[in-house]
């Protein structure tokens, strides 16, 4: 895909509060590491890979995009050309894209969430958005698990992975058209789905295992009206994707892209209702079967109506979005685990990263699904399990390391046990320190002796 054919807005957060204690000033959401390189990076190679090379990445808040503007004028100099945009924290996804939107001219855009770790290649979704000639492409993704397969806990019940929360999604038969999404707080309701779009189809298919990725092909036209005209949009999946869902049979957004008033919808026939769907009988002939077939001869002109559609990725493709503390542990889980292919690195024999300058003691283990980066020292009898260890960490003797996160420059004195943490970079745990299923902010020091269990410790 050429910049002329498509433009890509890289959604990039700031320092998200569902991401506290682990992000902070120095640290925003989109620089977190995993398995030890930034989150962003995942995206942004994704994109090179595909040929995407000119982007705009939108940060919240000017410290956010400095940090991320440096790291990536760093890391991808001569292989990128991005523009970094500052918007003010708390705009939301909309308010974001509002910022940019004059500066977009290609007939159509990529916006991909900074947050995203996935091998969905973008092209596909771009490729079956231009395909249906839709104002919206929405990529759906399986469902992840969430949890740890095996935690290493000694004693006790495992836990067992359990289904993200996700969206009630509604696809017509050929699962090419989005005809409902709930979200949030409106999944616990009854669903409630339009009478109009009831008898286009004559069924709705109603899914619960998929996630919206939150990579998305817009029409520009309709999308820069929407910001325009529906100024108290504040979210691409709370406010845009509904409305565009809901107004797809009512000739709301015409096919200029010009946005028009919501005012009559309750006054358009079932006749009316059925174009749109009609001029799709050789695309999606299963969703038309008696008595709901018609003929298009019999309908009169339907252009004025738009289609929502979207790329449903294959069970084999992973996907998942660090939107929480449990999806980080999760992603990076998985990024030295069974998507290791994500990672960009080569694994040894034993399964795991072991980087050449990293030192360990005597009788040290390193097990499979590890990673330990450059100038980091383990003592004697260590032992580390389905972890990931940051740049040059200090590490004393006797310590046990599980389903954890360690980030950078971390001390850790002997007979420290961390069990399902994530302990932030320039964090010193002083001797024999317990910690389970926690979170440790960058910077603080945990005492000697103390045991800590579900909690979050940070700076004040």
């Amino acid at each position: 895909m050429a910049r002329m054919d498509f433009e890509v807005v890289v959604l990039a957060g700031g320092t998200s509060r569902k991401l506290n204690p682990l992000v902070s000033q120095e640290i925003p959401k989109a620089l977190l590491p995993v398995a030890n390189r930034p989150v962003l990076s995942y995206v942004l190679e994704l994109l090179e890979a595909s040929n995407l090379k000119d982007l705009i990445v939108v940060a919240e808040g000017e410290d956010a995009a400095l940090r991320i503007g440096g790291w990536i004028s760093g890391a991808y100099v001569d292989r990128l050309h991005v523009e970094v945009a500052a918007v003010p924290e708390g705009v939301g996804t909309a308010g974001a894209l509002r910022a940019v939107a004059s500066y977009l001219t290609a007939n159509d855009v990529l916006i991909i969430s900074g947050d995203l770790v996935t091998d969905v290649p973008p092209g596909a979704v771009a490729a079956t958005h231009r395909r249906h000639s839709a104002v919206v492409t929405a990529l759906l993704c399986p469902a992840p698990v969430s949890g740890p397969s095996d935690t290493g806990t000694s004693g006790g019940k495992e836990k067992a992975k359990k289904p993200v929360c996700c969206n009630i999604v509604g696809l017509d038969p050929t699962r090419q058209y989005l005809l409902h999404m709930a979200t949030g707080a409106e999944v616990e309701k009854d669903i409630r789905v339009q009478k109009s779009i009831l008898r286009a189809v004559g069924q709705i298919e109603i899914r619960a295992d998929l996630m919206d990725a939150h990579m998305y092909a817009f029409k520009r036209s309709v999308l820069q009206d929407i910001l325009d005209q529906k100024d108290k949009f504040h979210s691409i999946k709370q406010d845009i994707l509904p409305y565009l869902i809901r107004t797809q049979l009512n000739s709301e957004v015409s096919d200029n892209g010009v946005v028009k008033s919501e005012s009559g919808m309750d006054n358009i026939s079932s006749q009316n209702d059925l174009r749109w769907l009609s001029q799709h009988r050789e695309i999606a002939p299963s969703a038309f079967q008696e008595p709901h077939a018609f003929s298009l001869k019999s309908l009169p002109d339907a252009r004025r109506t738009h289609k929502c559609c979207v790329y449903i990725s294959s069970e084999s493709k992973y996907c998942a979005r660090l939107n929480s503390i449990q999806a980080y542990s999760d992603i990076n889980r998985d990024v030295v685990g069974e998507a290791s292919h994500l990672s960009g690195y080569s694994f040894s024999a034993q399964n795991n990263i072991i980087h050449p300058s990293a030192e360990l003691g005597s009788k040290t283990t390193v097990g499979p699904q590890c990673m330990l980066a450059e100038g980091s020292k383990l003592g004697d009898k260590c032992s580390v399990k389905r972890s990931v260890i940051g740049r040059h960490c200090r590490i004393g003797s006797n310590v046990k390391i599980v389903n954890s996160i360690v980030m950078n420059h971390v001390t850790i004195e002997d007979g420290c046990s961390i069990q399902g943490s994530v302990v932030c970079s320039n964090v010193q745990l002083q001797e024999r320190v317990v910690l389970k299923d926690c979170q440790v902010g960058a910077g603080y020091v945990v005492t000697t002796g103390s045991d800590h269990k579900s909690e979050s410790l940070a700076r004040k």
